[in-house]
């Protein structure tokens, strides 16, 4: 068949892509004031919603920080040729350990304190009767405060503060049961997150490089909040027992357990000690002992610790003491206790990553020569320039 030149069908010119003018992608973009509203308002949703699943993500989150921490054991393990099976168990053995000597201790000073404090009913009454002299004295007539006090301890008051406390450590036994199971699993699995993160690796390095930030990250914060409540409740004990308030060793205990919140642990730890030296040794050994007790937990855990432990995490002393209050808010008080890895977690995974947070990184880092994490967008950068092809 002929086939004529004047028969041949001419194909359409091909129209140019229209281009987008950056005045017309400007006028289809958010408003900065409204995107930042939006982003304040998807914030507090998220931790309103952390907030109602508290009792499910905070025992996995600590037991994930748990395992983290005692990674470096687990590998010791493995350097030494120790079967992975045997390695895993190792480690979960030493984090089951570690939550038992805890718990036990503060099992054992409580049993301590409800021992000893019988022996100073007659110190009690003494001030019992004292505290209703000083409010005669301001106008409040006796039977007013006797009024209050059965109000405070009549018997539908008692039977509503017992069942508070009943679910309160019905809470806290499902919480610790579902603590240790995490563990068991996550030590587990741990068996095999080498070569997982080796797969991922090949195709998103960013995101391995951020896990590993996360978790050197968190090795250090708990090894130096371990180290920190350690040398406090050993300054703790020997000023408590210089000037003889009971049961010193019980209060250097508590003040090692309320070490791991953050900032205000101390507060917790010197009203007891206070209170136990007002009954035992008078108000001027109860003022020395309040005083004494900040002083050296104030120094230690509000000024030193949180610089290191920011050195550790990355964040500068304020940024540490706002993740307290909103963890606390989102998760419970364990919140308080996980207050820096929560905070750690999110910067190395979501705010790192992204080239068009880093001024949130710069602003809440304490390193200020220099840029905030920059390895993790470096990672990610030339993947993303390559369509996904990881770095050479």
């Amino acid at each position: 068949m002929i086939r004529w030149p004047w028969r041949r069908r001419r194909r359409p010119p091909v129209q140019p892509v229209p281009q987008i003018s950056p005045e017309t992608e400007q006028r289809w973009m958010l408003p900065r004031t409204l995107i930042v509203l939006l982003s304040i308002i998807a914030v507090i949703g998220v931790l309103i919603l952390l907030s109602q699943v508290a009792a499910f993500v905070a025992p996995i989150f600590l037991g994930f920080n748990l395992v983290i921490a005692v990674m470096p054991l687990q590998q010791w393990l493995l350097r030494r040729g120790v079967p992975r099976a045997l390695a895993a168990l190792a480690s979960a053995a030493t984090v089951y350990a570690f939550l038992i000597a805890l718990l036990w201790s503060m099992y054992w000073s409580v049993q301590s304190l409800v021992t000893e404090l019988p022996q100073y009913s007659t110190e009690f009454n003494a001030m019992y009767r004292d505290m209703l002299a000083w409010m005669a004295s301001l106008g409040i007539s006796q039977d007013e405060a006797l009024q209050q006090l059965q109000n405070a301890f009549s018997p539908s008051a008692i039977a509503t503060t017992l069942g508070s406390l009943a679910s309160e450590a019905g809470s806290a036994l499902v919480f610790i049961a579902t603590l240790f199971v995490v563990i068991f699993f996550l030590a587990w699995d741990s068996m095999g997150l080498p070569e997982r993160l080796k797969r991922i690796a090949s195709t998103n390095p960013g995101i391995v490089l951020g896990i590993d930030h996360f978790a050197a990250g968190v090795q250090r914060y708990w090894v130096v909040a371990t180290v920190f409540g350690l040398i406090v409740s050993a300054l703790d004990l020997v000023a408590l027992s210089a000037l003889g308030v009971p049961l010193a060793l019980v209060w250097a205990v508590f003040a090692f357990v309320t070490n791991y919140i953050p900032n205000v642990g101390f507060v917790l730890g010197v009203v007891p000690p206070t209170l136990m030296a007002l009954l035992a040794n008078g108000p001027l050994n109860a003022l020395l002992t309040a005083i004494l007790f900040s002083v050296i937990n104030f120094v230690m855990q509000s000024l030193i610790q949180p610089k290191v432990a920011g050195d550790a995490v990355g964040v500068t002393p304020a940024t540490s003491f706002l993740s307290l209050l909103v963890w606390a808010f989102a998760l419970g008080p364990v919140g308080a206790l996980l207050a820096l890895p929560a905070t750690l977690a999110v910067k190395t995974l979501l705010i790192d990553p992204d080239p068009k947070l880093a001024w949130v990184s710069r602003f809440i880092s304490n390193k200020l020569d220099q840029p905030a994490d920059g390895r993790i967008r470096q990672a990610i950068s030339p993947g993303v320039q390559g369509r996904g092809r990881p770095p050479q």
